[in-house]
């Protein structure tokens, strides 16, 4: 690859609104204020006028009829294209990986990737305790690609499209599988995410500051109630929030011809995107991701590296199963000694709906400015363990790097072993694979 082609991120930057604000931003204007300080922290004022793509994460908690539209106008930029994609967890790490593609080719010059929530304001007006002074909403008058909510109208009728639902499910055989018994899993599980909630302590970005015991996790009271089987409350995404994040990305050769302090500089070194059989009942097995397992894989090769050169993670973490599933796919081991969050996690930083993972991408760009050896992964997460992106990143560029490899073949062969349709009334006999009981 030509040298001068590697793209790079060059400005960084994600807001926090406070929960006492008395006046809250609007999702589109908390998105704003994360892009002007991108743009600020790329020490080059006239990067705005090469901006011309404009990639952004879908709106949950608002509504507007073309948000990339606005926020170019806002900002004062005039891009040739602008990308407005569904839900989806996975989506910023899959727009980076598409943005680095597009500037490794010379299809796009310089790339805003952006998107945020204001859901925790929004609940609070629904409840009377303050008044929002927002745009009125107005349905999006375009969302690239096909509406899929990843469940099929035979599993909608038993509550699937619902996540906690789904990634219970995925627990209670996880457990099933490791032969602990209930106390044991219980324990097991608030022992994963004490890891992110010690994160999140020490994050001045992440909603939930306090540092919770696994026992603190793990154990249901009148603060952490239960609310499905096996998760309590803190084993939960949070998704009432007021969070944003936005990247710019670009090439080396802009990043010189505006002479972009090399400090900023963090390369991506390789991504991938895979998906897994969306039908959960179609699925060979609840409790495996061919997705991460060809992803981690296919994103090592095109970036040069092993699993072992990887200095530290940001692991999405929706539901501890999530977190078991991907890092069992990828290799880690449960000591592994290696941070598996850059930020604190969905339940502890904050779930942003579709862009908890630009916050992880932003955070690990931080770190790496502070060591440019550092070499992070960045698993994002979709549907209902339905779709993995991987994005590595780091200071360095690496000559090993294989960008051309195709993995065409591997995703057919992922979604060719789909179980045939289930049957819509039981017959015979029968094995429960996985349950829950929701409270």
């Amino acid at each position: 690859m030509n040298k001068e082609s590697l793209p790079i991120i060059i400005g960084s930057a994600q807001c926090k609104q406070p929960k006492e604000t008395p006046e809250p931003l609007d999702p589109l204007s908390l998105i704003e204020k994360a892009t002007e300080l991108a743009i600020k922290d790329v020490g080059a004022p006239e990067i705005k006028k090469e901006i011309d793509a404009v990639f952004m994460v879908n709106i949950n908690s608002w509504s507007y009829e073309d948000a990339p539209a606005e926020l170019s106008t806002k900002i004062g930029i005039n891009p040739v294209q602008k990308v407005y994609l569904p839900d989806g967890g996975d989506t910023p790490q899959m727009l980076v990986n598409r943005a680095a593609r597009m500037i490794r080719s010379g299809q796009r010059k310089v790339v805003l990737i952006t998107g945020g929530e204001a859901k925790y304001s929004l609940n609070k007006a629904k409840k009377g305790k303050i008044k929002l002074n927002w745009p009125q909403q107005k349905e999006p008058e375009y969302i690239e690609g096909e509406l899929y909510n990843g469940t099929s109208e035979f599993e909608n009728r038993y509550g699937l499209p619902i996540p906690s639902y789904s990634y219970a499910f995925f627990e209670t055989a996880l457990r099933a599988e490791s032969n602990h018994n209930l106390e044991e899993h219980q324990l097991y599980t608030g022992k994963i995410f004490e890891k992110y909630s010690k994160v999140a302590a020490e994050n001045p970005h992440a909603w939930d500051q306090r540092a919770y015991t696994a026992e603190e996790i793990a154990t249901p009271s009148s603060e952490n109630r239960k609310v499905l089987h096996p998760y309590t409350k803190r084993m939960c995404a949070n998704m009432f929030v007021d969070l944003s994040a936005s990247i710019i990305i670009t090439s080396q050769t802009v990043a010189e011809e505006l002479e972009i302090n090399q400090s900023k500089w963090i390369y991506h070194l390789g991504g991938a995107d895979f998906k897994n059989i969306f039908e959960l009942t179609r699925r060979p097995k609840l409790t495996t991701s061919p997705a991460a397992r060809a992803g981690v894989k296919i994103a090592l090769e095109r970036a040069g590296l092993e699993l072992d050169e990887i200095d530290a993670f940001d692991i999405y973490s929706c539901f501890p199963s999530i977190v078991q599933i991907i890092t069992r796919e990828i290799g880690l081991m449960g000591d592994d000694p290696r941070d598996i969050t850059t930020t604190g996690g969905l339940a502890y930083f904050g779930g942003p709906w579709s862009n908890y993972s630009l916050h992880g991408i932003v955070s690990a760009v931080k770190q790496i400015q502070q060591n440019p050896k550092l070499k992070i992964m960045v698993i994002a997460n979709g549907g209902y363990n339905s779709k993995q992106s991987f994005g590595i990143y780091s200071g360095m560029t690496n000559k090993k790097s294989q960008q051309n490899l195709d993995a065409t073949e591997i995703q057919e062969k992922i979604l060719k072993r789909a179980l045939p349709e289930p049957q819509k009334e039981a017959n015979g006999v029968i094995t429960i694979e996985a349950y829950t009981i929701p409270y």
